[in-house]
């Protein structure tokens, strides 16, 4: 499968099951167009004579000769024979039986407070509360969370653990006691625990930021972008902006962790789709790594994306590549999460193909120690695996979710992103059609137009490198 497109002046052509990019000519990107990929005799005599005469008709006769038909079709031979286009998709036919693998954990979400100091408008968890108690995770519960990790991860060293709410800096101390019990596990196990610390900022001060920069391999700070954007839908919950309160704190963060191993992590919403100024507010204020999403939320909610907005947040996609492009050769440049596509080795082919790890490889923990798929799941009882004293008990369910792969959603096996999404996010999958296996139809529709403008910038910069 081939996926060609044009973006920014460069001729795009993706082998989708290689996963090479090929950055073409004008003339071999309208050959490969003509190029049936699925015909066993594309390249025969006669199927290349008559392409070399429409191509000829359409080019200058100074500029292209038989000759020149000649090598091009050679060196897409030469490319076919090498995997690198027309590849065979070797995961269809002989597809992984997920189902048979082993279960190895390595990630947990840590919901260490159900409870949070502001009133997000759009918080999937309510106002922190997942539709139950206002709680805070006991040290007990999550000490024989961090125990369950070690105990059901194999051979796997290094394990990632999120430190999650509602806002968890309403319950730092016994985020303290736990990142010290996992570094008493380390050592007594031969693990490794990365830890991760998502926040709101408003508690954040400086033996918060002095804790955080020594014990957290990443930090992820909840921002939307310019004042009155993010004012509007994350409030405090008399109503105020919680803008001013933050920005500078976050400043602080990403200065003295110097630009690296943080984010601020924005949701644009239908009130904001010029959502790249939001983008460029943050770069502007100094931040060097920048990820903002699009909500998802049920169609009856008036911030929520819907299908009219989709054109125009696709330029936005294209407008914010070139403006990275343009930043960068002024020496301004910052990462954008949904760009960043390593198209040199990518992941392991079990994550190409079922992404996350939501249900097996990664799960999430409330405060009163149920296991659910992920954090967005939580509040929602038939998706309950277990707890942390008894281990995973719906092992149906489990392996409901080991199987949601690309190959299990129809939607997806004939789509060119596939193996950089991975089928997409089952949580927005079942929240939009209640089927963890029938992908939400706007998001892969963003996703497709991310991942275009993020091949786009790397053959950029590949380029760039070239000069």
């Amino acid at each position: 499968m081939i996926h060609q497109y044009k973006n920014n002046g460069y001729n795009i052509v993706l082998d989708v099951n290689s996963g090479s990019v090929h950055v073409v000519d004008d003339v071999v990107y309208d050959t490969l167009s003509m190029l049936d990929e699925n015909d066993e005799n594309k390249f025969s005599g006669e199927n290349t004579e008559k392409i070399t005469k429409e191509i000829l008709k359409k080019y200058s006769a100074e500029t292209l000769t038989e000759r020149d038909m000649d090598e091009i079709f050679s060196d897409l031979r030469e490319l076919e024979e090498s995997g690198t286009l027309f590849a065979k998709d070797v995961y269809q036919n002989g597809v992984i039986d997920f189902k048979q693998r082993q279960t190895v954990v390595k990630a947990l979400c840590l919901h260490i407070a159900h409870d949070c100091n502001l009133a997000c408008r759009y918080c999937f968890a309510g106002e922190g509360e997942y539709k139950g108690d206002r709680s805070l995770m006991s040290f007990e519960v999550g000490k024989k969370a961090l125990d369950f990790l070690v105990e059901n991860s194999g051979s796997r060293r290094n394990l990632e653990v999120d430190f999650f709410g509602g806002e968890p800096l309403l319950n730092f101390e016994v985020v303290k006691q736990l990142v010290a019990y996992g570094r008493e596990l380390e050592k007594k196990k031969d693990k490794h625990f990365r830890f991760t610390l998502t926040t709101n900022g408003v508690l954040l001060n400086e033996d918060v930021i002095r804790f955080a920069n020594e014990q957290m391999d990443n930090i992820v700070l909840s921002v939307d972008g310019r004042r009155e954007v993010h004012d509007r839908m994350r409030p405090f919950k008399n109503g105020a902006g919680s803008y001013d309160n933050i920005i500078d704190k976050f400043k602080r963060v990403a200065e003295t962790r110097n630009q690296t191993k943080y984010y601020v992590r924005g949701t644009f919403t239908h009130y904001n789709l010029d959502f790249v100024k939001d983008v460029l507010s943050l770069a502007d204020e100094g931040f060097e790594q920048i990820s903002v999403e699009p909500v998802v939320a049920g169609p009856e909610e008036p911030y929520a994306i819907r299908e009219e907005d989709i054109p125009k947040i696709c330029e936005g996609y294209d407008e914010l590549a070139r403006e990275m492009l343009r930043r960068r050769k002024e020496g301004r440049g910052f990462n954008f999460f949904h760009y960043m596509i390593d198209l040199s080795g990518g992941p392991c082919v079990y994550k190409r193909l079922s992404g996350c790890g939501s249900g097996t490889e990664y799960l999430a923990v409330t405060p009163w120690g149920d296991f659910y798929p992920c954090h967005q799941f939580v509040g929602e009882e038939q998706f309950c695996l277990g707890n942390v004293d008894e281990g995973i008990k719906n092992t149906g369910l489990q392996d409901t979710f080991k199987l949601c792969n690309v190959y299990a959603k129809e939607e997806c096996k004939n789509c060119f992103a596939k193996f950089y999404c991975s089928g997409g996010c089952a949580a927005n999958a079942y929240h939009s059609h209640g089927d963890i296996n029938k992908p939400y139809e706007i998001g892969c529709k963003l996703q497709q137009k991310r991942v275009e403008c993020a091949i786009m910038l790397q053959a950029a910069y590949a380029e760039e490198g070239e000069k």
